[in-house]
């Protein structure tokens, strides 16, 4: 994070950048879900703006379609266990509707069946997700048995559900030929992007503890010595032995090896950019193949974090109630110190990258705008925790406006990348996110 991001051989790569911020120096559908309704009542008219701008939909309509993801999620977790042969993926279209894709194998008309009992409509597929899910690995065999100058040129590998095949992303300058038994792989362009040097002085405010309530969403510091990066918290918890703490990113912490000692960084709320005082350290934090950190929070600063919410910072805020699976197609918002609320669809799902020179695997990526300081902020759907900002491929610009023009003329959309909760929770036996 110190300098430009790696180029370096590996079977997966994606052109990314950390959302670590700069620290100032001191000087359409109806709701068919019970409660919808209710819930949509409640959230905040920030979110329910960003909703209306960012995907044209009602509070109603997104917590509908979030819920209809949920349940999609949970078939594909049983259809991938009794129609391996068939089953070939699932996704929300973009009218709402849920689908499930089918292969003519083994299993199909008993998948058939249960897909659409379920409501969920059928599309019929050349491949499923197992013979998909090989053609990921024959590809990955192909470029591990490459000198280091071809597998350099690979930017991402993912299997595109909607599209039944597989995405290769690469530099666009490389030239780069697949071989004919892979000649079903679909080929992108993708100009590698550099991290640039963020670390900055900082001197964290002494005195006592004072303060509103700490939110996911919120600005803090995560300081080393001087040194700090501006960060977003992500969403409140308790850890196995019910201490209170706060899930984020792992790039926030400035002296990762240091996590869990005496050593370790500090944490800051921030206000103005300006630190107030210490409201924990950083007991672990880990940077590929995850992205996540456990923030304990200090006895005399729990208080503030003993809440299940989630704002703008000094906004209204939205209450988390459970935790989700990343779908292709539903719909998202995140919450962060710098772009504030934003809401999108989830682009693809299981995604591996390397991201400043850490091999990152079951990444999810949304079409939203996050800059730096928005890193290790929520993501959410519906009132689900989803997971926590990672990445994006325009974290320097100034304004999403200006991300959003650029690509206008040919600069790469805006992708955020994101690190599904459940993923951290399963690596933690006992951590959980605060849901009442």
């Amino acid at each position: 994070m110190r300098s430009s991001t790696a180029r370096r051989a590996a079977v997966f790569s994606s052109t990314m950048l950390l959302l670590l911020g700069p620290i100032a120096a001191v000087a359409s559908a109806e709701p068919s879900t019970p409660g919808v309704s209710d819930q949509a009542a409640h959230l905040p008219v920030e979110l329910a703006e960003a909703l209306q701008h960012d995907l044209a939909l009602t509070p109603d309509q997104y917590l509908t379609r979030s819920e209809l993801a949920q349940k999609l999620a949970e078939f594909a977790d049983i259809a991938r266990v009794q129609f391996p042969d068939s089953f070939a993926g699932v996704w929300l279209d973009e009218l709402g509707q849920g689908i499930v894709a089918l292969a003519s194998g083994e299993g199909n008309d008993a998948a058939r069946a249960a897909a659409e009992k379920a409501g969920f409509r059928v599309n019929d597929v050349a491949q499923s997700e197992s013979a998909l899910q090989d053609e990921v690995s024959a590809l990955n065999t192909w470029l591990e048995s490459q000198p280091p100058a071809v597998a350099d040129l690979v930017r991402g590998i993912a299997i595109d559900v909607v599209g039944n095949g597989v995405e290769l992303t690469a530099d666009p300058a490389a030239g780069l030929t697949l071989p004919d038994f892979l000649n079903t792989t679909v080929l992108h362009a993708a100009a590698p992007i550099s991290v640039p040097p963020i670390v900055v002085d900082l001197l964290p405010a002494t005195g006592s503890l004072t303060g509103d309530a700490a939110l996911g969403g919120d600005a803090y510091g995560g300081i080393s010595g001087l040194n700090g990066f501006k960060c977003s918290f992500g969403f409140n918890g308790t850890d196995a032995s019910g201490r209170t703490v706060n899930i984020s990113a792992g790039h926030c912490d400035p002296n990762r090896i240091a996590a869990g000692t005496q050593y370790a960084s500090e944490a800051f709320p921030l206000v103005n950019n300006q630190p107030g005082p210490r409201v924990g350290y950083f007991a672990k934090s880990v940077f590929g193949p995850r992205d996540y950190s456990i923030i304990n929070i200090d006895d005399q600063a729990k208080y503030r974090f003993d809440n299940n919410s989630v704002r703008v910072p000094f906004n209204r805020s939205v209450n988390i109630d459970g935790v989700a699976d990343p779908v292709v197609g539903a719909p998202v918002c995140k919450a962060g110190s710098t772009t504030g609320y934003s809401c999108g669809v989830v682009t693809s799902v299981d995604r591996s990258a390397v991201v400043s020179g850490q091999p990152m695997s079951n990444l999810f990526t949304t079409d939203i705008c996050v800059l730096q300081g928005d890193s290790g902020g929520p993501i959410v759907t519906g009132t689900r925790a989803l997971g926590i900002t990672s990445a994006s491929t325009v974290a320097t610009s100034s304004f999403c406006e200006v991300a959003r023009a650029a690509a206008l003329i040919g600069s790469p959309q805006p992708i955020q990348y994101g690190t599904p909760i459940k993923d951290i929770l399963a690596e933690n036996p006992g951590l959980k996110v605060r849901d009442y």
